[in-house]
């Protein structure tokens, strides 16, 4: 009896799952995605679904745990130690390029984001984190720059943080909203190279004050 009641595997168990479930949930929208879907997807009965998961919300959470997770590493793996911090700055924004046009999830994940202030305080307490991490690790970077006299010093170097977030995140909801019109790349290039400019210590605006 205790073989029959033990749930089907998946080769990396959870894991598996949040991957299967973001997938259907980036799919389909989360209203629409059942557990019974879910199991569906990933091969197994509903019941080995809640042997994992307590409800559909626990599984969101932790896919959407995972999700936020991957997106970090793949941000810090690329650019630590960040040797200049330009360059870090153009890596950043270019991972998220990356993850915004390869796949539906990022745009499930950033749509969640905004429906989360309002409807799941778990959820938005989650993605406040996420943020703050992400501005912190930005914010890191340009004190890097101005620590090494690549960067100008008279900018707080938390505000050129949240611009730079407010920007990348911002034209990644334009692109959501009109993928076909709206040109991703070009704007977040057109802002990089202006911020950057803006940033390093020979700006001409700068010069221009002395």
């Amino acid at each position: 009896m205790a073989d029959a009641a033990r749930p089907a595997r998946l080769e990396n168990g959870r894991r598996d799952l949040t991957n299967i479930a973001i997938d259907c949930f980036a799919r389909y929208g989360y209203k629409a995605t059942s557990i019974a879907r879910i199991a569906e997807a990933a091969g197994l009965t509903k019941g080995a679904i809640y042997y994992h998961f307590r409800d559909k919300e626990e599984l969101l959470f932790a896919a959407v745990s995972d999700r936020l997770t991957q997106f970090e590493r793949s941000v810090t793996a690329q650019i630590l130690p960040p040797a200049d911090a330009g360059r870090a700055l153009r890596e950043i924004a270019r991972v998220c390029l990356d993850h915004a046009t390869k796949s539906n999830h990022r745009r499930f994940i950033v749509t969640l984001m905004v429906e989360a202030i309002d409807t799941n305080a778990r959820l938005a307490e989650q993605f406040r984190a996420m943020m703050h991490r992400f501005r912190g690790f930005l914010r890191e970077i340009i004190e890097l720059g101005q620590r090494e006299g690549s960067f100008r010093g008279d900018v707080s170097a938390s505000v050129a943080a949240d611009v730079y977030a407010g920007a990348v995140m911002g034209a990644e909801i334009q692109y959501y909203q009109d993928p076909e019109s709206f040109d991703l790349e070009g704007t977040v290039n057109t802002f990089l190279d202006q911020y950057v400019g803006w940033l390093q210590r020979d700006h001409p605006q700068r010069a221009e004050r002395r």
